[in-house]
């Protein structure tokens, strides 16, 4: 049986700041921006694929939906799904605010000024930040990418946060430029960046008095993927300069002597799909008459969210029904009809509750997603998307759901590859957990007990389950079928991938 997750408005958590337990280990937490499993290669990381081969595994490690990386950032951090925190994609729309403005949460500008207008109200839910603070510890947050990104892995500030466009707190920004020296210009890859951000990290990050969790997230391949394509000599690049960056951090808990009090955590915030689409949401509507035109606000547009401020009533349907007609658009989510029900309140669709994505107030009248095929790319990688452009994520594909956990350290087995489902919002509560600290009842994720050390998980014990969510309408002689695919551990559900079937009824 599916589980329904409902929302929980204002979650608070509190605990009275007291000394952490004692704890000599620390955790480093590492993001490679859009990296897939297969580009964990000796001739492209090196570095990453040598650890890989003594470090442990979750090998049905999953992205959070929507794939994208504002999402996932807020979620890893506070171990929760998008229907608590509230962050709904990489672009967003506040209903509630009536200013018609699609913000942009890759600005840490946007993300403060929705925040003032939502009274603070932004993230609705706890940061392992805050709950490494209220004990008297420190997360701090490093990041090559956009501002918002990294101003989302740690909403409430807490911590100290060295970003290429945001340093924080204001007083520590003229030390980090001082003695780092000044952020590089971007480029292709971001090399420079990558190095700038390490030094930081390596200068006030991984050192002895250094805070309890440490955070970096490097932008790329992610960036030079978008631009060029999956295995393009620029994606390529971007992968061995990240990879090298990652070198100097091991070498240098190595030479500190830090390396065996250092739990270290690698995941991604999504994979990434080849982009083969002729046609945008927003062109699509406006060539079929369901918008007026790109900056008509009878029809707003965020990501794949689509929100309808016209008077036609009947105009959700007609969308719906356009876009499971036409092949280049996928899942579709709705309303649920009930509070127990997967199904949304139009036919063929599913509940926004199915993804985890239901913010009450926030979400619109229909998200739909692209459509993927299994086709290989020019380079030889499989996976492809009908979005405009090069490459990219977002969907739920396999190519952009699945990703790869990698983890090593003194908290952690060896060599262990589990198969049991996770996802990034089991990463906070994980790592509290291995520092013996509070994890607030409010958080979706477990802890991952399978990989951590003295914890092994018997399969004969512990087993998940498959469970296939489907709705089907026909429109027009054409039957569309939706198939969402999810993995059941206990009480826990972790999506896979979505897929559409379309046939010819007539």
């Amino acid at each position: 049986m599916s589980r329904i997750v409902f929302l929980v408005i204002g979650i608070i958590y509190s605990v009275a700041v007291s000394a952490a337990p004692a704890d000599t280990t620390k955790t480093l937490i590492i993001f490679f921006d859009g990296l897939r499993p297969d580009y964990i290669r000796p001739e492209l990381m090196p570095n990453l694929y040598k650890l890989s081969l003594t470090a442990s595994h979750g090998l049905s490690h999953r992205s959070i939906f929507p794939t994208v990386t504002r999402v996932n950032a807020t979620s890893y951090t506070t171990g929760c799904y998008p229907d608590k925190h509230g962050i709904l994609g990489n672009s967003i729309f506040f209903p509630s605010l009536n200013n018609n403005k699609v913000y942009n949460t890759g600005d840490a500008r946007d993300l403060v000024e929705a925040d003032s207008l939502l009274k603070e109200g932004l993230v609705q839910a706890v940061s392992m930040g805050q709950v490494i603070h209220n004990t008297g510890n420190e997360m701090m947050v490093f990041s090559s990418g956009s501002s918002g990104q990294a101003y989302l892995q740690d909403h409430s500030r807490s911590g100290r946060m060295v970003n290429t466009d945001l340093i924080l707190p204001d007083s520590f920004k003229s030390k980090v430029l001082s003695e780092i020296g000044p952020v590089p210009a971007a480029q292709k890859p971001n090399s420079l960046r990558h190095k700038w951000i390490t030094d930081g990290l390596l200068k006030y990050g991984i050192t002895d008095g250094g805070p309890l969790v440490t955070a970096i997230w490097y932008s790329d391949p992610d960036g030079a993927a978008h631009s060029d394509g999956i295995g393009s000599p620029a994606a390529i690049e971007s992968l061995k300069s990240v990879d090298h960056e990652f070198g100097r951090i091991l070498e240098a808990l190595d030479k500190t002597g830090l390396r065996s009090r250092f739990n270290i955590v690698i995941s991604t915030d999504h994979g990434f799909a080849t982009y083969i689409g002729k046609e945008n949401l927003v062109g699509f509507l406006i060539s079929r008459g369901l918008k007026q035109s790109v900056k008509s606000n009878d029809v707003i547009v965020a990501g794949g969210a689509i929100y309808i401020n016209g008077a036609d009533t009947s105009l959700s349907k007609k969308i719906v029904f356009a876009l499971q007609e036409n092949p280049s658009f996928g899942a579709i989510f709705t309303r649920p009809v009930n509070a127990n029900s997967n199904k949304g309140i139009i036919p063929g669709t599913l509940s926004f509750a199915t993804i985890h994505w239901n913010y009450l107030g926030r979400v619109p009248d229909i998200l739909v997603d692209m459509n993927w095929s299994d086709s290989v790319n020019q380079y030889g990688y499989k996976g492809s998307t009908y979005s405009v452009g090069v490459a990219g994520h977002g969907s739920l594909s396999p190519y952009e759901t699945s990703i790869q956990l990698i983890v090593d350290g003194p908290g952690f087995q060896k060599q262990v590859k589990s198969v049991l489902p996770t996802a990034n919002i089991d990463i906070a509560p994980t790592v509290l957990k291995l520092h013996g600290l509070p994890i607030p009842e409010g958080m979706d994720g477990r802890t991952i007990d399978e990989l951590l050390l003295g914890k092994r998980t018997s399969k004969q014990n512990v087993q998940s389950k498959t469970e296939i969510i489907e709705v089907k309408n026909e429109v027009n002689g054409t039957l569309y079928i939706l198939r969402l695919h999810r993995k059941l551990l206990k009480d826990k559900a972790y999506i896979d991938f979505a897929e559409i079937i379309r046939r010819k009824t007539k």
